[in-house]
């Protein structure tokens, strides 16, 4: 069984930066990922990291902003957010899920294991 636990989550104004936190327990799978959901909308990916490879990708909302790492010797992935916008309002989740040829570790469809989640509030 894989938990996954977030932490870093706050207030803070435009223009600055929070640092994400993702704790795993268990075996995670080839992919993690962040994700967020903003009031009203759809949850969207922001942020793909191959476990093994540590090949990144980012949709162009975040790209060059958002940066994801991983230490695995603390089992912990980071979700570094600088220059933020008020748009990036959300809760954040961290997951984990299989790579596959088609779309690697992209797709949210393949993630099976999430965590609980923690906002990121960002005033203007």
């Amino acid at each position: 069984q894989v938990k996954l636990a977030e932490s870093g989550g706050g207030s803070v104004q435009a223009g600055g930066s929070l640092r994400l936190s993702c704790a795993v327990s268990g075996k995670a799978s080839s992919c993690m990922a962040w994700f967020r959901q903003a009031a009203g909308k759809e949850r969207e990916g922001v942020a793909f990291i191959g476990r093994d490879s540590s090949n990144t990708y980012y949709p162009d909302i975040v790209k060059g902003r958002f940066t994801i790492s991983q230490d695995n010797a603390k089992d912990t992935v980071y979700l570094q957010m600088n220059s933020l916008k008020p748009e990036d309002t959300a809760t954040y989740y961290c997951a984990t899920g299989p790579a596959d040829r088609r779309r690697w570790c992209r797709g949210e469809d393949k993630y099976g294991y999430w965590g609980q989640g923690t906002q990121v509030t960002v005033s203007s």
